[in-house]
This record gives structure tokens, sequence and C-alpha cells, in this order.
């Protein structure tokens, strides 16, 4: 009987394969668990949407299971010192014609979770946040849905930070291209081949992989003929572009007590748009309403560019017009003059 102990690879170094290989190693500390990412740990960009300036961190959900677990991460984010450095709860101001607002605050009650939240109807939410919001697109919205306890998390540094723990307890951080999946002859997964050919095995394969998973999976479909490998639609490849607006000092001072605001209007884009607030640099970030995908060939699931990192920097520019837009639907006139820039794809 093997007593060796169990051993992980993990495939990506975003905030999904980070969190497992740090929770595998923190509560299995005699495993051998490998990190494997094509960018070193201290890599200054990455193209996975995880590494980002800043995300949103909520619970506002109208199905009640994200909520909950939602709800369980935010508990970590408050206590935990590894992450709650990284942490800001702002609050969250989020347009809606759908009753959205009332479906949280039901699922929050039925969880038995008491927070600051409540629904409030449009003229009083303008009045809100200094009025930084009364120009914002409100067509066809009765009530707003106001949080007090969600917010958002300086998303690249909370990850760098991960990355540092998991190797600091001793998780093996390898920097590698993965290009196939290893099978034996039972048609068990026993590891990855890399870019130059090597093969790291271990007892469970993890793939953490974003967006990049279905063209794995096609390719180890292909390489191996095993057809079942293939996404065929379980998961689909998607984007969606991000940028940034530098505040003057007075204006940056004004919006200092500013909530996430996530907009759903106008609803014929897309589901959301939204921006962050101030961070350091006086810069808010805005997400366009637009969901894409990128299939290369008719044959081929939609996968990212293959262009180095993505080509995450690439912006055609509808898709600089899509920002443009979630600026003008939360900000309206106050934000006409503002200049958008460092647009950037998250896959």
């Amino acid at each position: 009987m093997d007593m060796s102990p169990p051993s992980y690879i993990i495939v990506g170094a975003g905030v999904f394969g980070t969190s497992t290989a740090l929770h595998l190693k923190s509560r299995y500390p005699d495993a051998d668990v490998t990190l494997i990412d094509r960018h070193d740990p201290d890599a200054p960009t990455r193209p996975a949407a995880s590494w980002d300036w800043n995300k949103v961190v909520r619970a506002d959900y109208c199905d009640i299971t994200y909520c909950r677990i939602a709800l369980e991460a935010q508990d970590e984010w408050r206590t935990d010192s590894l992450w709650n450095q990284f942490y800001h709860e702002t609050g969250i101001y989020w347009i809606s014609r759908t009753g959205f607002a009332q479906k949280v605050i039901d699922n929050f009650k039925t969880l038995g979770r008491d927070a600051e939240l409540y629904a409030l109807p449009v003229q009083e939410a303008r009045k809100l946040y200094g009025s930084i919001f009364d120009s914002a697109d409100y067509e066809g919205v009765d009530k707003v849905l106001i949080n007090k306890t969600s917010g958002w998390a300086a998303a690249k540094d909370a990850l760098q930070a991960g990355i540092e723990k998991a190797i600091n307890i001793g998780v093996k951080y390898i920097t590698a291209e993965v290009d196939l999946l290893e099978f034996d002859d039972e048609d068990r997964c026993i590891g990855v081949r890399t870019g130059d050919g090597s093969t790291i095995t271990a007892n469970r394969t993890v793939l953490c992989t974003g967006a990049f998973t279905p063209a794995l999976l096609e390719k180890a479909a292909n390489s191996s003929s095993r057809d079942t490998l293939r996404s065929q639609g379980r998961m689909i490849a998607a984007g969606v572009t991000t940028g940034l607006v530098t505040l003057d000092e007075e204006t940056a001072s004004s919006f200092k007590g500013m909530p996430v605001c996530i907009q759903e209007n106008p609803t014929h884009r897309g589901p959301s748009n939204g921006t962050l607030p101030p961070n350091s640099e006086n810069q808010i970030k805005f997400w366009g309403q637009s969901i894409f995908h990128f299939s290369q060939g008719s044959s081929s699931p939609s996968q990212p560019p293959t262009g180095a990192d993505y080509n995450q920097w690439e912006v055609p520019e509808v898709l600089k017009v899509d920002v443009a837009v979630s600026n003008e639907a939360t900000f309206g006139k106050r934000g006409i003059n503002w200049k958008i820039h460092t647009h950037r794809i998250c896959w």
C-alpha cells in the first residue's frame, strides 16, 4: 500500500489556482503541492481577469447559494490578516430595473444575516454620497439597492500576497507553459507536459486555467482521442473591457466616500456595467457592458487571442466605446469631459 503523501498539480496561478494551492498546503502540510503558471511569481502583470487593479467584493446575489458562499468569503476578507489589508468596505449602489434589491434583501434575511442594506426609491437614492450619482441613467428603475457591507479589494495586490504566502508555506512554484495533459493506460490524468517537453506528475491535477481552459481541453482531446474532454459548451471563454479615469485632486476629494456602483442601464447592451471608487492614485475604474467571445475558426471553442498576454492591452475602438457608455450611464454630465485611459480586456 502506497503511504506516500498525496501530490497535487494546480495549473494556473490566478485567484482560483493560488487559493487552491494555499488551502491544500495549509490543510495538508505533508502534501506535495505544485503551482504552475506561465508567469513568474512576481510578474508585474498577468493576463488573468483575477489580476486587476481592483475587484468588487459583494454578496449581493439573487441566487441564494452564491449569496451564502459570498458572505462566507466576505467574512474572510474582513477577519483574515492576509486579506483584510486589501479590503475596502465602501458599500455598493446598485441601479436595476428588475426588483433585484428586494431579492437580495430577502436572501440576507433567509440566511439570518444582519446587514445595513435597503431598497431606496430613486429620488432618495440620488441624494446619497454627495449626489454623485444624481445624473445616472435611472430609466425604468423603481428602487436602488444600497448595501453598506459590500465593497472592493485591491485584486492584484491580494493575489500577489496569496502567491507569496503559498510559496512560504511550501508550495512549489514552477514557471512554465502547460502544453498538454498526460494520461496513463487507464485514462487517468497523471500530470501535465510543459512547452519544453518536460513532464510533471501528481496524484491529482487541478486546472485553474480560466479562459484558457476550453482551449487546453480541446488540445488534450485532439492529442489523446478522448472526445469527452472537449468543453462542448460546458464552458465558454468570455471577455469584458475595463478602463481608468484619473481624477483631479478636487474631484477625487469629493469622491472619497464613493461606493461601488453597478448599473444595469442601458439594458440592451448586456447584463451590467459599473465603476469602482478611487484608488491611491485617484483612479476610478469602469467596466463595459458587453461580454464577448472570440472563436478562432468555426470548429474551435471561444478562447483568448494567442498573442502575448492574450493581447489584453490591444483594445478595439468598439470596446473602448463600451467603457465610455459605462461612464455616461453612471455619471452623466458629471463625467462628460473625463478621459478614459489604460483600457484592458479581462478574459
